[in-house]
């Protein structure tokens, strides 16, 4: 999802999204643990994911 997408959202949805991203990554550390994960370039992806979702937030929070 790309950031001017983001911005399109409301916070809830913003942080619903936060939310699933964290649990996605959590999940692909697991499969990684366990030697199940086929692409390891997932987890920079949704690390990015999770950082595009925290700036748009802290954006609104200082009004920018």
């Amino acid at each position: 999802m790309k950031a001017s997408e983001i911005r399109a959202l409301s916070n809830a949805e913003v942080l619903k999204q936060l939310e699933e991203a964290h649990e996605e990554l959590f999940n692909l550390r697991f499969r990684l643990a366990t030697r199940q994960l086929g692409n390891h370039r997932e987890i920079p992806r949704v690390r990015k994911q999770i950082s595009r979702l925290k700036t748009i937030l802290r954006e609104r929070e200082l009004g920018i």
